[in-house]
């Protein structure tokens, strides 16, 4: 160890969080075998926390890790019959850390790993967290408000998924590329929205998700500073983020876009979103998380709510439709549609649009009428669909609004 003094736990986490994707990739790259590589290392991660927060770091953290990692490895194979086989190999590899070792490569392998097409969405979640974002079991099942045990069996099941298939530890195909790329950046989408706008619980905002999220979005984007998608990514999650301040009162409850404070919105993350979306637009190819960024950007630099530029926000969504149609992306622009063409159209554009399953039945459709009926001028009818659409909704501070709404509405003089 060094002469360092004793570190907080905050700076140990942020080490190993950008030090985990590394040495495992590494490991899987020496060793194989990416499940044992992976257990291995998180007992190599818990020694280190422990360790470091009083001892300092060592000279070479990342060295510390892998050899650490290594050990343990050694030790869980003398106890298989291949031992001696597996024995030579590390003996051969495992002082080979000095070596040119292309991090970089290994750590963009590691993300698309852990988005295996054999996975599923929410296995690839936990995996990318566990792996990648360096959590430990623990952490991502109080991040997700799941049992320990269940993320525990996640991503058990989908470390044995990945043994089963085969795959070597290597970049996939050409041809296979760009899907496993768009699956990487859909699982950094769902982990930022669902803790953004969490799907259930008594909070609407998870941060520790929401920053995990945008770390790793940050660290995609390194990787790959010429993919606009990345990019678009990132500027979306930044320009959607700034915003966290003011989405909620002091006891919890939602505000609204057009009713939030926005002297509180983060105007460092908007300056940065701004830029990597203004970038981005200049190159091809155009994508959906970039036209998102987009909106996103539209709505942040409005200094008030009134000052939004709708029909831009309403030409990109039709853009939006097109790349990546989805209910919640015609319900947006179900919404723009009023604001540009008035409530009456809106009304009739959501009256067809809800005959798909998709929306039947979503608290968001009812949510939206609700919306639309209010400007509208019809309170009553708005209450009650308002309160049809909190009877739906999984989230407590999103079900709160809602009845509040309703009662507003409800109330003599509510509508006026």
């Amino acid at each position: 160890m060094n002469e360092a003094a004793a570190m907080s736990v905050p700076a140990v986490e942020r080490v190993i969080r950008e030090l985990a994707p590394q040495v495992l990739g590494t490991l899987v790259r020496r060793y194989g075998r990416f499940d044992d590589c992976e257990d291995a290392l998180q007992e190599a991660l818990l020694g280190a926390t422990a360790r470091w927060r009083t001892d300092g770091l060592p000279r070479n953290p990342r060295a510390w890790l892998f050899s650490v990692a290594s050990r343990r490895l050694i030790d869980l194979w003398r106890n298989e019959s291949a031992r001696r086989l597996r024995e030579e190999r590390a003996a051969m590899t495992s002082s080979a850390l000095g070596k040119s070792m292309p991090a970089e490569d290994d750590e963009l392998t590691l993300f698309m790993l852990c988005c295996h097409p054999a996975l599923t969405p929410t296995s690839q979640v936990a995996l990318t967290l566990r792996a990648v974002g360096g959590l430990t079991t623990a952490e991502i099942a109080r991040a997700l408000l799941v049992p320990e045990a269940t993320i525990g069996q996640r991503i058990s099941r989908a470390k044995q998924r990945i043994r089963a298939s085969g795959v070597e530890f290597a970049m996939p195909p050409p041809d296979e590329r760009a899907s496993r790329m768009a699956a990487v950046e859909h699982t950094l989408y769902l982990i930022f929205n669902e803790g953004y706008t969490a799907s259930s619980g008594p909070v609407l905002v998870r941060v520790n998700l929401t920053s995990e999220a945008i770390r790793l979005a940050r660290q995609l984007h390194a990787r790959l500073p010429d993919d606009t998608e990345a990019a678009g990514l990132l500027a979306l999650m930044l320009l959607t983020d700034a915003r966290r301040a003011a989405r909620t009162r002091p006891d919890g409850s939602l505000v609204p876009l057009a009713e939030q404070d926005r002297r509180l919105w983060d105007a460092t993350a908007i300056a940065e979103g701004v830029a990597l979306i203004t970038n981005a637009l200049t190159r091809t190819p155009l994508g959906p998380y970039q036209l998102q960024a987009a909106i996103a950007a539209v709505h942040d630099e409005a200094a008030r709510a009134e000052d939004t530029d709708w029909p831009q926000i309403l030409a990109l969504y039709g853009l939006l439709e097109k790349f990546a149609p989805g209910p919640m992306v015609t319900l947006n622009r179900i919404v723009a549609v009023g604001m540009v063409h008035g409530p009456g159209t809106a009304l009739d554009v959501l009256a067809t649009a809800e005959g798909g399953p998709a929306l039947a039945d979503h608290h968001r459709t009812f949510a939206v009428r609700a919306h639309l009926l209010e400007m509208a001028g019809e309170p009553w009818a708005a209450a009650i669909q308002y309160r049809l659409a909190a009877q739906r909704s999984l989230s407590i501070p999103e079900r709160r609004y809602l009845e509040s709404r309703a009662a507003r509405l409800a109330s003599p003089g509510g509508g006026v």
